[in-house]
């Protein structure tokens, strides 16, 4: 307790420091032109005499109102320029609160060419905006994340997530080229700071420039332009470090940029728990979060695909990560690019979690203790290979060639305890998979008003699964046909092949600036197979296959669907909508050996986006959309299907397809001006048919087969987001509101069911260039789940610190301390940890040595805890951790 109390007393004391910084006079009032209009994203930058007083700058408002933060009775010189405009310098020195208006004189030799010496650090237009990042940095930086942090509107998460203004950064590029895959993790983690000249903010981005306006693009890109010494230049940096335990890190990062050529490499090796590749960097090469409002079944699919369980793993007991990233572009000539990138990772690790399961909505609810202790050892290889060919202006061409391959191995040992079962189960998997994709997208620009896309993919994917459940005694007895042995060896393999392929072609038409007319033509079918085969492994050799009692399957599942679209896109002063309507014309047949199942369907599924620009820094997004889902081919498995040591499933070839209302409304806003911006993001998803499991559970163990559900559910989400910054400190606060109302039929009983979420967190952090920062903030989260006449309320908590200190010109000390609560109100159940980590850096200037101690989990903590609702479960899980760990690095900058 003592260590926790010292923290604690740091971290006030330098609160409390903080208020001992020198008070600051504000200068105030308006840019104006000679007609006394006002001039709107005006720069302004305030130069001190001194060199101990540091550089502040403006922009003006829409009503062309600035605001600049001076220190009293110091000497500037304030530079204020506007594009068209002759540059005003004037020095000043103040020592009270000033309004003063500034007045620019048209440049009369504006078309000429004229050399200005000044560059402002901030330049905003329509939608792209510009940071001189010499004017922020006072060079102690070391990754490009250290550079983003210190911009005004940017943010960056601890996992490299980025946003801009409220607005998280889609794409990353580097001089204009695609970084890697575009996620920004890899790139605001290995991209050194000290190479970074300028980084440009792109909203409403599209990769195809002719494109921009016709396509609806939320994207927002991230472009880093390189200094000069940078652009034909190797660099980056090694680092490497060892410590206690026979804890180790080797992490190269080497860069190559030049006109023609560009060359990046990124390694990491370490048992450390450091993991370079995650389930959502994962999701950035599938597309990313958009397909879970676009095509929720195909997110879902994603998220419980063999490959993603294995990855989707966070913390361990142990963990040794081998990763290596090439990413290489070539310029052929000046129409032809080419570039492609290989990604290998292979990690091993043991996991370790302790869960009570709550069984609701039945009889006689119990709980069950379950103990899961796994070796695991993943490996895979991403690779793709992509050609540009852009002849001119009005025409652009792509080809990608896209591969994955994954091998996933873990044995494991599940304990479970309960009324009805106290058992030990061994479970050994071996997962294969080999995913090749194919991409080409052709856009010309037919005439002045028609331009004309083509875009076309095949994908093929086969997935090999398989799982051994050894036990000493019987399980699913009943669901399985089991023979009396001493051990049970229950083996299930399967395998799932497809075959997709799709073409859209679609006309742009530009009946004028107002109005357009889009209209689409496409094709999407796939060729699926499904085969499975379970049974038991007898301990005399013989085979017990359950074939005879009406499992296994080898399933042949063919779709096409059909489609033609018609797009109107019209503007209304600030406003732009865009209804549209798809006409899908579906035919499906499922063939299991003799038994086949044809069917037709024509859908008509309408869309509708608008968008209010209310100003360039205040818009509103309108999204809806009505879609169809057709079952995945293992829903249509006549047969049964061991899914787990607990579960059996039978699928059903006669299911049709689900429908789904999807509504957003979105709306926000950012000032420079008042250091101020703010966003909200309402979903709503309403289900008029859905799959639904139909469950019969016994004990822990359960059957179930999947139905067309037709009662209505629902499901609404509010995300909003308030950040005010006020001199050198900065207010953010977050807020989540979820609720959901769902059926299940369990043990021949439907129930209503709902849940409830509630998630705020506030933070204050501050932006000193010559004192600590510090980062302090409180989360608190309440979910409640009602099933029948049962309701359980979940109570979590948790108070973070992170902390920043750049001292003596060569140090840089970090920390950061969590304090998690969790509590069950219904049980009165209650656990809280707490977690610190430390590092201090030492580098002196001009030298390419660096030096580093870090310490992780200082309060050797054991276990994170965690709760969750599913169908029928109210889950309290413990997972275990890494324990403490103390390294020594040491880093050298190329």
């Amino acid at each position: 307790m003592f260590k926790k109390n010292v923290f604690f007393y740091s971290i006030l004391l330098l609160i409390a420091g903080f208020s001992l910084q020198a008070q600051t006079i504000t200068l105030k009032g308006k840019v104006l032109d000679s007609l006394q209009q006002p001039l709107h994203y005006a720069n302004l930058l305030a130069v001190p005499n001194a060199e101990d007083v540091e550089v502040t700058f403006a922009i003006t408002n829409q009503d062309g109102h600035y605001k600049l933060k001076l220190q009293p009775n110091k000497t500037y010189t304030i530079t204020t320029s506007y594009l068209g405009y002759l540059p005003n310098a004037e020095a000043v020195t103040l020592d009270n609160d000033t309004i003063k208006n500034i007045v620019l004189k048209e440049n009369p030799n504006q078309l000429d060419e004229v050399t200005i010496k000044y560059t402002p650090p901030i330049t905003v237009k329509k939608d792209t905006i510009i940071y001189l990042t010499d004017k922020f940095v006072t060079g102690e930086e070391r990754k490009l994340k250290d550079v983003l942090k210190k911009l005004p509107g940017v943010d960056v998460d601890r996992k490299g997530n980025v946003t801009v203004n409220g607005k998280k950064v889609t794409k990353v590029l580097v001089e204009d080229k695609t970084f890697f895959t575009g996620s920004s993790k890899l790139a605001v983690n290995n991209i050194p700071a000290d190479a970074v000249d300028k980084v440009e903010i792109l909203d409403n981005y599209s990769e195809v420039a002719m494109l921009k306006g016709l396509q609806d693009s939320e994207d927002m890109a991230m472009n880093i332009k390189l200094k000069e010494d940078k652009k034909n230049f190797v660099f980056g940096d090694l680092e490497a470090g060892a410590g206690y335990r026979d804890r180790y890190i080797i992490h190269p990062n080497v860069f190559y940029y030049s006109p023609k050529t560009n060359v990046n490499l990124i390694g990491d090796i370490n048992n450390t728990g450091f993991k370079s590749f995650t389930f959502k960097d994962y999701l950035e090469f599938e597309g990313g979060f958009g397909k879970l409002l676009n095509d929720a079944s195909s997110y879902f699919g994603l998220y419980n695909s063999d490959f993603t369980q294995f990855l989707n793993n966070q913390d361990y007991k142990s963990s040794t990560n081998q990763f290596g990233a090439l990413n290489i572009r070539q310029t052929i000539n000046k129409e032809t690019d080419i570039s492609g990138y290989i990604i290998t990772n292979n990690e091993k690790k043991q996991t370790e979690t302790n869960t009570i399961n709550s069984y609701q909505n039945i009889d006689i609810p119990f709980a069950e203790q379950r103990n899961t202790n796994n070796n695991l050892n993943n490996f895979f290889t991403i690779g793709k290979i992509t050609l540009e060919y852009n002849p001119t202006t009005k025409e652009d061409l792509a080809f990608n060639n896209f591969v994955k391959l994954t091998n996933n191995t873990s044995n494991g040992l599940i304990t479970t305890q309960s009324n009805s079962l106290n058992n030990s189960i061994y479970t050994l998997t071996d997962s294969y998979n080999v995913n090749l994709k194919q991409n080409l997208t052709y856009s010309r620009k037919l005439s002045k008003k028609h331009t004309a896309t083509l875009e076309a993919t095949y994908n093929y994917q086969n997935d090999q699964p398989i799982t051994n459940w050894i036990t000493n005694q019987e399980i699913l007895q009943g669901l399985i046909p089991l023979q009396i042995d001493s051990n049970y060896n229950i083996l299930h393999s399967k395998t799932v092949k497809s075959n997709n392929a799709n073409i859209i072609v679609k006309d742009y038409w530009v009946l004028n600036n107002f109005n357009h007319l889009y209209t689409s033509l496409g094709v999407n079918t796939a060729f699926n197979s499904f085969k499975n085969t379970d049974l038991q492994q007898l301990s005399n050799g013989f085979i017990n296959d359950f074939a005879s009692s009406g499992f296994n399957n080898n399933l042949d599942y063919n779709f096409t669907d059909t489609f033609i679209g018609l797009e109107y896109k019209f503007q209304i002063g600030i406003a732009t909508f865009k209804p549209a309507t798809y006409f899908h014309f579906y035919n499906w047949q499922v063939q299991e050996l003799e038994d086949k199942v044809t069917k037709n369907k024509a859908l008509v599924l309408p869309q509708f986006t608008g968008k209010i620009e209310l100003s360039n820094s205040q818009k509103i997004n309108i999204k809806y959309k009505l879609n169809a889902s057709f079952p995945s081919i293992n829903r249509l498995a006549n047969n049964f299907i061991l899914n787990s040591f607990n579960s059996v499933f039978k699928g059903d070839q006669t299911l049709d397809n689900t429908l789904y209302h999807n509504a957003n409304i979105s709306y926000y806003k950012f000032s420079l001006f008042k250091g101020l911006n703010y966003n909200i993001n309402a979903n709503y998803n309403k289900r008029i048919k859905s799959y639904k499991n139909v469950v019969q559970l016994q004990g822990i163990e359960q059957f179930s087969t999947p139905i067309l559900f037709n009662q209505p559910e629902q499901n609404v989400t509010i995300n909003g987001r308030i950040s005010k910054k006020i001199k050198k400190l900065k207010f953010n606060y977050n807020t989540r509101w979820s609720y959901r109302d769902y059926y299940q039929i369990i043990n021949q009983t439907t129930n209503l069911n709902v849940s409830k979420g509630l998630e705020n967190t506030i933070s204050i952090e501050t932006s000193f260039k010559k004192h600590p920062n510090i980062k302090v903030g409180y989360t608190t989260e309440i979910s409640n789940y009602k099933a029948i006449s049962t309701t359980t309320q979940f109570k979590n908590t948790s108070f973070f610190v992170d902390l920043e200190y750049d001292f003596l010109n060569d140090f840089i000390f970090k920390a950061d301390y969590s304090l998690d609560t969790f509590n069950n109100k219904r049980t009165n159940n209650s656990n809280q940890f707490d977690v610190a980590n430390v590092s201090l850096f030492y580098q002196k200037e001009d030298s390419p040595w660096g030096f580093e101690i870090n310490a992780t989990n200082i309060f050797n903590v054991k276990f994170r805890q965690n709760n969750s609702f599913s169908d029928f479960l109210i889950q309290e899980s413990k997972t275990f951790i890494l324990p403490r760990m103390i390294l020594l690095k040491l880093a050298y900058k190329l």
